[in-house]
């Protein structure tokens, strides 16, 4: 029997285990960790017949391991990685392990620094309302090979019609065969580069999934993406939310006179979204646009859009008191992601930013601070950080609070004090210093913001 190995025992390290194990692997999983979660998760996959190694690192070995699969979170230059592939050891992802198993199967990838998110839950409502078995997957809803493991094992539900994949760069780079039906390249802006170093290697890694796709869609508003993408996919589909002139090639889906069109065809008003911000117009045409090259039709695409709710951490309304409106935005780990979030929302507004504070530049997100917040609320590591910057561009009305539970009290005191329209989380950040995800982060402050709303 081969021996595979797996690191990392999150969700999609799991689903990676128990997909290996019923192809027939004998399968370890190792992780650096050792909480009492990780014990309890280590006695039921043994129970499964997979061995779990906690508190321990990867030592690559050819005898023991004939393939290793990584989780997205675990950096694919690694030293330990670099010496398994240096040894002959097949390395792969597990969303790369998903697609051997799927690729029968017509897949969407969504990629993109941000909007991926939003872009790829429409697709699925979309797909879905069309009559489609078309779960959206990867960085949300299922891990990929939790689906390959349905589709394997379990008879009672439908077959996969399509797969609706969001892809990181962290999932492409570890995934060299991967070639979705459509590929949608949603932004393109500095983000990861603690990970990837250099923006064209950035670049190089998301521009990966486009090569391989069949049919391809892009933001044509995006900057980055119109300098240096037109030449490189002359047959690309564009998307524009200023008319079809905008068009880089004049082929694709765009906003004329509030109305969605597609190539020809004039599908739905753009007020049909209930969604704010321009930046979720641009995320319509990009849905709308990777359906109709699906074949799907007006009145699907139509009724779909009518009835999406939105997505959690992303502009998420939490509701009103006293006439403030409370906006979780915890999915906005970078400054351009807060700066389209903070853009969205009525002025004035009581900002909560912070976290785990990364590389990237922050003017525009300053400027956007300065025009439209009453006041920031300043929580975890990167306070002090952001103070200073804050300071040094000229805006003094912040205060460091540090946690969540003091933001929303003080956020409510001051939407009072400035009679502000919003409080908005828009981190800007990552969460790693105080939550293990942004979704613990914005599921805290929907807590916090439930006990005032009662």
């Amino acid at each position: 029997m081969p021996n595979a190995y797996v690191i990392g025992l999150g969700k999609s390290g799991i689903a990676a285990a128990r997909l290996l194990k019923r192809q027939g692997w004998h399968v370890t999983v190792s992780d650096r960790g050792n909480s009492a979660t990780l014990q309890q998760l280590q006695q039921t996959l043994a129970a499964e017949g997979i061995t779990v190694q906690l508190g321990h690192t990867l030592q690559p070995n050819p005898a023991k391991m004939q393939q290793i699969v990584v989780s997205p979170g675990v950096p694919w230059d690694a030293p330990p990685l670099q010496q398994a592939r240096d040894l002959g050891i097949e390395t792969i992802g597990e969303t790369e392990l998903a697609w051997r198993s799927l690729q029968q199967i017509p897949w969407i990838g969504i990629t993109g620094t941000n909007g991926k998110t939003t872009t790829t839950a429409l697709i699925a409502a979309i797909f879905q309302t069309a009559g489609f078995h078309a779960p959206a997957c990867g960085n949300i809803g299922y891990a990929v090979c939790e689906l390959a493991l349905q589709e394997a094992t379990d008879s009672q539900s439908p077959p996969l019609d399509w797969i609706i994949a969001e892809l990181s760069s962290y999932q492409i780079e570890a995934s060299p065969t991967i070639a979705p039906k459509i590929a949608v390249w949603t932004t393109f802006t500095p983000d990861h580069l603690s990970r990837h170093y250099t923006l064209e290697n950035y670049y190089r890694i998301k521009a990966q999934l486009l090569q391989q796709a069949q049919l391809l869609v892009i933001n044509g508003d995006d900057p980055y993406l119109r300098q240096h993408a037109v030449n490189q996919w002359p047959r690309a589909y564009w998307t524009s939310t200023t008319g079809k002139a905008n068009l880089p090639n004049g082929q694709g889906a765009f906003i004329e006179e509030g109305w969605v069109h597609v190539g020809t065809d004039r599908l739905l008003p753009v007020s049909a979204l209930r969604m704010v911000g321009a930046h979720n117009q641009q995320n319509l045409l990009m849905a709308v646009l990777a359906a109709r090259l699906a074949g799907i039709d007006q009145t699907a695409i139509a009724e779909a859009i009518a009835t999406f709710p939105g997505v959690p951490h992303r502009l998420e309304h939490l509701g009103t008191w006293n006439g403030l409106q409370f906006i979780n935005d915890s999915k906005a780990t970078n400054y351009d992601a807060a700066q389209v979030g903070l853009s969205s929302v009525e002025a004035p507004a009581i900002l909560i930013a912070g976290g785990d504070a990364k590389a990237g530049d922050d003017t525009g997100w300053i400027a956007t601070i300065k025009a439209k917040a009453a006041a920031v609320l300043l929580i975890g590591s990167a306070a002090p950080i952001f103070a200073q910057r804050l300071e040094q561009m000229g805006y003094t009305k912040y205060e460091i609070v540090e946690t969540m539970d003091r933001a929303v009290v003080r956020a409510a005191e001051l939407g009072q004090y400035h009679q502000a329209k919003v409080v908005l989380l828009s981190p800007a950040c990552a969460s790693f210093d105080q939550y293990s995800n942004f979704e613990e982060r914005g599921d805290h402050f929907r807590q916090l913001c439930q006990l005032l709303l009662d």
